[in-house]
């Protein structure tokens, strides 16, 4: 039968996508797939079905449940926490071992849940493909499910259906596919049945129809010749199954920490141990808990759910802007984008037609205004008069509207289309010039109709004529009752039309000589701004025979002139765009569109400086070192597809870009999950964009990304803070234990008392740098760079500093009650109080890393901050004076005096922190180091100097 040459499977033979079924005449077709007109028979549809399978994409393996549970624990850290807790647990610290054990579960949950989310987007996919399809079996037209089609089925396909498998049309009748999920254009396609050029990208392969698209119009034939995995759509779900989940910057810069900081501490705990033992002659169970000890101060056993807790309170304030975040990581991501690939249609431009231009012989005009609303002015060009143009146009604008089968509807302060985009701007065309689309249509009575139809390439309708006519539309009422003969419009492609056409209108309502020259010349113009253009002309003809036929259309047209529409772009995108390129952040557009209308609306929106265009013919041409290049220069791609969108995606990401993907059709998927950060339409966006994404846009708004990565800087600035206050309090704790090991003096603090400050400080100060504002200045910088440490030098040094400062101060209180003869169980209590002090008064310092934070706004905090340190205080306050406080943990009650010595502390650290900013920022010790700018005048734009 044939079907061995058949190849619709990949190990069959030639994959679909490499047989140009587009440019094989309808012989060929039916030979190689041996069917006939008459469809298969149910015994050899039931025989193909067993070679080739279901008509369904393939469902992925997915791991068992409690694999992709455990698997993240897989984790260097987290590793080093369970080990650390399994040690507080055997020397008797069940609070912090239990503390330690819920943190890294509630982690382990919320990463599980993510994950599951990840993998709905191949779910998402293959709910496009619909359930049924009409196909001739045993020569009958019937009914199938979906999944049971094979190569060499002939489908019949109608308006409103999903095309069920990918097609080779051999029969169309006015038929028009909405393909925009696979190539991004806002219009619908017109099919035909001929055959187009063998590497005519997907956009323009007339002669087929693709699994998943959405038929808009009329109705049409085809012969099944890919199926399941092999169809455009299953072409898409393979590239997707292909693409691996990224980590974010920032966890591969915690696992990155986890891993240095577990090594170290490790080392330093067993060299520590060895000390104490060998050259201390400490008994091995007090160096046992003196090691405990210092693993309870190092670690930072809070950090990883105030991180977590920080990117979900980031995920509350974008949802705020109608942003919401799929996956918790993707927060900070968005604070490090530096490149935001968008496409085209539905996100840059508002996905509905707008008529833009009017030219007739002796005119032109522009028309303002966008989408299907009429609202909107008609304006002259070159200075002509505009009453006298609108007269001259008011024939073309009637036509447009009587030839014309779409109706607007407002519903909901909406203004939409029911019918073809194009015809419903001319409607609104018709309104803005103050026509009454339903009264010009009841005193115009249309008698017949030659509907349109891609191989003619016109409409015509044949309508009753208004005797007397105002001369411009400028009235609801236009027209009158009294009728005169019939008349004909039409409207189609320019080039059409006007080979029909043997003269043209001129503005006093006569007519003259057709001027070939200057219609070539204006049509060529419109295209060049981007512009789909129709021509309309008209006839009176003669008789009264109320039919319409081709012979009454094929000569004696008068030409009226052209409209050209354009899908604009949405206003409040300009200023985005704008904002983005301050923030250092780079805009490409990715549109499956002509390369003219991509460049049209990219000088509109201000995108690119030059008018280069590279499309995917050229990409295709590109080797991935070429890429790189042509991907860093480039703000304008055409005519691309899904392969096209994720190689430029993975070139950016080649250079070390942080790259924010956004899309709203099944063609964006791929690059959507292949970007550190993918952007879904929420309300034109299909489900597999949105499930392939992390981000979706509740308001499909570009404008919304900007405030998303405005957000997403603030959540990793209070990550830095957060990270910049944990360390080095740690450190400074851990620093007083190796010193009394190291030089054989009684432990300052108990590993209990080291406990109750990691305990009290993380539940309340640690938790409030999650909700710092933001910082003055932060969409005036750079992003980061994707390379940059999490510990910049910067951080580093503060570590360091800082914890030496805590270790300085912790021993001088220490000693000095010593000295006093207060007893070691006063002095260990006066320790505590001072590292708690210490770390109340650095977590002011820190909220403002490189600015001062003597002001107003710096003391008076913010309420969460307050609410914590009101807490703070009365918890040591419990510990310091409560009974059962003092014998849990061997406290006794400070003297006013020596609280105030404490106190006075904690200022002098404040003072000293606040002096090293004023010397850091003068001498710019850091300024071109540090991943983040330092920003002098938050009112000033930020520079990073070199390095």
């Amino acid at each position: 039968m044939g079907g061995e040459t058949v190849v619709t499977t990949g190990n069959q033979g030639t994959s679909s996508h490499l047989r140009p079924w587009h440019a094989e005449p309808a012989e060929t077709l039916f030979s190689v797939l041996q069917t006939t007109t008459a469809g298969l028979t149910t015994a050899e549809a039931a025989r193909r079905l067993k070679t080739y399978g279901p008509n369904s994409l393939p469902e992925p393996a997915r791991r068992h449940p409690l694999l992709r549970f455990l698997a993240q624990f897989n984790n260097v850290l987290i590793y080093f926490l369970l080990m650390a807790a399994v040690a507080a647990w055997i020397l008797g610290h069940y609070i912090d071992a239990s503390v330690i054990v819920a943190v890294v579960t509630i982690n382990a949950i919320v990463g599980f849940i993510q994950e599951d989310k990840a993998e709905k987007a191949l779910t998402a996919i293959r709910k496009m493909i619909s359930p049924h399809a009409n196909a001739w079996r045993d020569g009958h037209r019937t009914s199938i499910p979906v999944a049971g089609l094979v190569p060499g089925d002939v489908v019949l396909i109608e308006a409103g259906d999903r095309v069920p498998a990918d097609l080779r049309l051999i029969r169309v009748r006015g038929l028009l596919i909405d393909e925009a999920m696979l190539t991004g254009e806002s219009v619908t396609a017109e099919k035909r049945e001929g055959i187009v050029a063998t590497d005519a990208p997907l956009g323009d392969r007339t002669g087929m129809a693709y699994s998943g698209t959405l038929v808009a119009a009329g109705q049409g034939t085809g012969v099944v010749v890919a199926t399941g995995g092999e169809t455009e759509i299953g072409h898409i779900s393979a590239l997707l199954q292909g693409v691996e989940l990224l980590t974010t910057p920032l966890l591969r810069q915690i696992n990155r920490f986890g891993e240095r900081f577990t090594w170290v501490a490790i080392t330093a705990a067993a060299l520590l141990f060895a000390f104490a033992t060998l050259l201390r002659d400490y008994p091995w169970p007090d160096a046992l808990i003196a090691v405990v000890a210092l693993a309870v101060g190092v670690v930072p056993e809070g950090l990883p759910a105030v991180i977590t807790i920080t990117l979900a309170i980031g995920v509350q304030r974008m949802a705020a802007r109608n942003a919401v975040i799929r996956r918790l990581p993707a927060v900070e991501t968005l604070g490090a984008t530096s490149v935001i690939c968008s496409d085209k249609t539905g996100t840059l431009t508002r996905n509905e037609m707008t008529a833009r231009r009017i030219v007739t012989p002796d005119y032109a005009l522009l028309v303002s205004g966008s989408g299907y609303e009429p609202v909107g002015d008609l304006t002259a060009l070159d200075g002509d008069d505009d009453v006298a143009a609108l007269e001259a146009a008011a024939p073309l604008i009637r036509s447009g509207l009587l030839c014309n089968d779409a109706h607007l509807r407002h519903a909901d302060g909406h203004w939409g289309v029911e019918g073809d985009p194009m015809e419903g701007a001319l409607v609104a065309l018709a309104m803005k010039a103050g026509l009454n689309p339903e009264h010009v249509r009841a005193e115009w009575p249309r008698a017949d109709e030659i509907p349109f139809d891609a191989q003619h390439r016109f409409m015509a309708t044949r309508h009753a004529t208004a005797a007397s006519v105002s001369p411009a539309p400028t009235t609801p009422n236009h027209g009158t009752k009294h009728h005169h003969g019939d008349a004909i419009f039409v409207k189609g492609a320019p080039e059409a039309l006007l080979a029909m056409c043997s003269a043209e209108a001129t503005a006093s309502g006569a007519t003259q000589p057709l001027d070939p020259a200057y219609w070539s010349e204006e049509i060529a113009r419109a295209a060049a701004e981007g512009e789909r253009v129709l021509g309309f002309a008209m006839k009176h003809p003669e008789g009264t025979d109320q039919c319409l036929t081709f012979a009454d259309v094929e000569h004696g047209l008068v030409f009226l002139g052209i409209v050209g529409f354009i899908d604009p772009p949405r206003d409040e995108v300009i200023d985005a765009i704008a904002e983005c390129r301050s923030a250092g952040i780079g805009v490409k557009m990715i549109t499956g569109d002509h390369a003219a209308t991509a460049s049209a609306i990219a000088r509109q929106l201000g995108l690119a400086s030059t008018a280069e265009v590279v499309t995917g013919a050229e990409l295709d041409k590109a080797t991935d070192d070429e890429l790189r290049t042509i991907a860093t220069r480039t703000q304008v791609f055409a005519r691309t597809n899904p392969e096209h969108k994720l190689r430029i995606v993975r070139a950016l990401q080649s250079t070390g870009a942080i790259v924010a993907m956004t899309g709203d059709g099944v063609n964006d998927a791929p690059a959507l999950k292949q970007a550190d950060v993918g952007i879904a339409m929420g309300r034109k966006g299909t489900e597999a964009a949105k499930e392939a994404s992390e981000m979706v846009l509740l308001d499909d708004n570009f404008v919304s990304i900007v405030s998303a990565v405005h957000e997403g800087r603030t959540v990793y600035d209070n990550i830095r803070k957060v990270i910049a206050w944990t360390i080095p309090t740690n450190g400074g704790e851990a620093l007083t234990v190796i010193a009394a090991i190291l030089f054989g003096f009684t432990m300052p603090m108990t590993p209990a008392q080291i406990l109750w400050i990691n305990l009290i400080l993380t539940v309340t100060l640690g938790l409030v740098l999650a909700f710092e504002p933001t910082e003055p200045g932060v969409m005036s910088r750079p992003p980061r760079r994707s390379n940059a440490p999490l510990l910049s030098q910067f951080l580093v040094w503060r570590i360091f500093f800082v914890s030496a400062l805590f270790t300085i101060g912790a021993l001088a209180i220490f000693f000095y009650a010593l000295n006093r003869g207060l007893g070691i169980e006063m002095a260990r209590t006066m320790v505590v109080n001072v590292v708690v002090v210490f770390e109340i008064f650095y977590l002011f310092n820190v909220r403002y890393l490189h600015m001062t934070s003597f002001t107003f706004r710096g003391t008076m905090g913010t309420p969460p901050v307050l609410l914590a340190l009101a807490a703070v205080v009365i918890a040591q306050l419990a510990f310091t004076y409560a009974p059962f406080m003092q014998e849990l943990f061997d406290t006794r009650p400070i003297a006013f005096a020596d609280g105030i010595v404490i106190a006075g502390a904690g200022v002098l650290l404040m003072v000293i922190l606040e002096m090293e900013k004023i010397i850091l920022r003068r001498l710019q010790i850091f300024d071109g180091l540090d991943p983040e700018v330092v920003t002098v005048d938050p009112h000033q734009p930020a520079t990073r100097k070199a390095g």
